[in-house]
């Protein structure tokens, strides 16, 4: 993998060159860790003209969850654990013979900027943007099968749970333990905080488990990711607790299905970001639920959970291949309950197969 992170800064390294720009600061945890393999906390990355630097405040732990570091990467660890990382890379790059230091101003409060333009002395600085976020969006064979894995880590934590018995207990004993099982099958952690919702909690976007606890007839919904050496997925499905679901569940489950299907199969190689957001949502707003909805149907997962693109109304873009994406519509009815169906794929070309499913718990309306 050394080379892979090598090239990633190369290529980084002459799109700034490119624009005039000869060192680069890099100080976005999950993208210093895209381009150096791991981002041990508070550290920042200095592409400079003759070499890269990762500069730390403590020295690396190794723990998984920071990631394995490219071991051509020169790494120094700062005396003062309060100084700031990347205000010392700033520094260090006044000192390469550069004239301009590309920032990652989005990442970056006012009074830290002016900080790094002290530190830089006689260097300009210059935004990078999203530079380094852009050449996140298409992901390699690498990043894919981590994901493939993450994915089958959430997969089995959900099947296990559901195998148990859930009348009685609580939305935060439910999340908890799924977060336990995503451990013991493997994931560094949870990819975001697990959402249980039941009854009238069920199908609400962010959802944070209460202590409500499940009763016959519940709407349970349930949205968890295994994160899986820094790569993240989301899963999602819905259920009832009981052994015949109400007229009214049944219609609207069938409803968020058929959105979620129109979501996965306008996934292309070509596709306007907001034409997938459409195909779900137009489904929804034709039933009447459109004033309730969430601002996009899915996103882009990665090294972060929710990355570019965002599939929405006003998304300006279109999808290439090898780009993994959530689809996830929902409907929650305030006071009644709601239903949420949450898959992650990656974009492939009709010729490949389409859209690779990588979430594969069946979507079947079960009873529990």
């Amino acid at each position: 993998m050394a080379e892979v992170y090598a090239d990633r800064r190369s290529r980084l390294r002459d799109q700034c060159a490119g624009a005039g720009r000869a060192a680069v600061l890099v100080s976005r945890p999950a993208n210093v860790r895209y381009l150096a393999g791991g981002a041990p906390p508070g550290a920042a990355l200095l592409l400079g003209p003759a070499e890269d630097l990762l500069v730390c405040p403590t020295a690396p732990t190794g723990d998984p969850a920071e990631g394995r570091l490219a071991e051509e990467l020169r790494v120094e660890v700062l005396a003062d654990l309060a100084a700031d990382a990347a205000v010392a890379v700033a520094g260090r790059a006044a000192g390469t013979g550069a004239d301009t230091l590309a920032v990652e101003e989005h990442h970056l409060t006012v009074a830290r900027h002016r900080a790094l333009g002290a530190a830089a002395e006689g260097l300009r600085l210059a935004d990078l943007g999203l530079a380094v976020e852009q050449q996140r969006l298409i992901k390699d064979d690498e990043e894919i099968a981590c994901l493939r894995i993450a994915a089958e880590i959430s997969d089995q934590a959900l099947g296990e749970l559901l195998e148990s018995i859930l009348v009685g207990r609580t939305e935060r004993h439910l999340a908890l333990e799924l977060e336990r099982r995503l451990v013991d099958h493997g994931a560094d952690g949870p990819a975001f905080a697990t959402s249980v919702a039941t009854g009238p909690n069920a199908g609400a976007a962010g959802h944070l488990p209460t202590d409500r606890r499940v009763e016959e007839g519940d709407f349970l919904s349930v949205c968890l990711g295994a994160n899986y050496r820094g790569y993240r997925c989301a899963l999602g499905r819905t259920f009832v607790i009981g052994t015949s679901p109400a007229a009214w569940q049944v219609e609207l489950y069938d409803l968020v299905f058929a959105a979620q299907r129109a979501g996965r199969e306008a996934l292309a190689p070509g596709a306007a970001y907001s034409d997938v957001d459409r195909a779900a949502r137009q489904i929804l707003d034709s039933a009447g639920h459109g004033e309730g909805l969430a601002p996009s149907t899915g996103h882009g997962v990665g090294l972060e959970i929710e990355e570019e693109p965002r599939l929405s109304p006003t998304a300006m873009g279109k999808l290439d291949a090898c780009v993994p994406v959530t689809v996830e519509p929902g409907v929650h009815l305030p006071g009644r309950g709601g239903v949420r169906i949450d898959d992650t794929l990656v974009v492939r070309p009709e010729a490949d197969g389409g859209p690779e499913l990588l979430t594969i718990t069946t979507k079947e309306l079960l009873a529990l």
